[in-house]
């Protein structure tokens, strides 16, 4: 499945809505921890949710209480591999 935004515009005011996926991580998908260095979002089920045009929020924890901003085509590069597969 390929990510796409939703979008809509009014005469006054520019919209964009958000996209959310159940998914399930299957292999390594890495991500810029707070501290700087790399680490990799654990495996089993996450939320996926489309921020924007170029960028998508992971979301995991027994609370979903951890996440992470990935860039879309790192998203789809970890779908493409079957590290990342859309539940819905």
């Amino acid at each position: 499945m390929t990510f796409t935004s939703d979008t809509s515009h009014t005469s006054h005011t520019s919209h964009t809505s958000h996209t959310s996926h159940s998914a399930r991580i299957t292999g390594p998908v890495p991500y810029m921890a707070t501290d700087g260095s790399v680490s990799h979002i654990p495996l089993g089920a996450c939320l996926v949710e489309q921020m924007d045009g170029k960028s998508v929020e992971i979301v995991w924890g027994t609370s979903g209480q951890l996440s992470a901003a990935l860039p879309l085509d790192e998203v789809e590069a970890a779908e493409g591999h079957g590290y990342l597969t859309l539940l819905d």
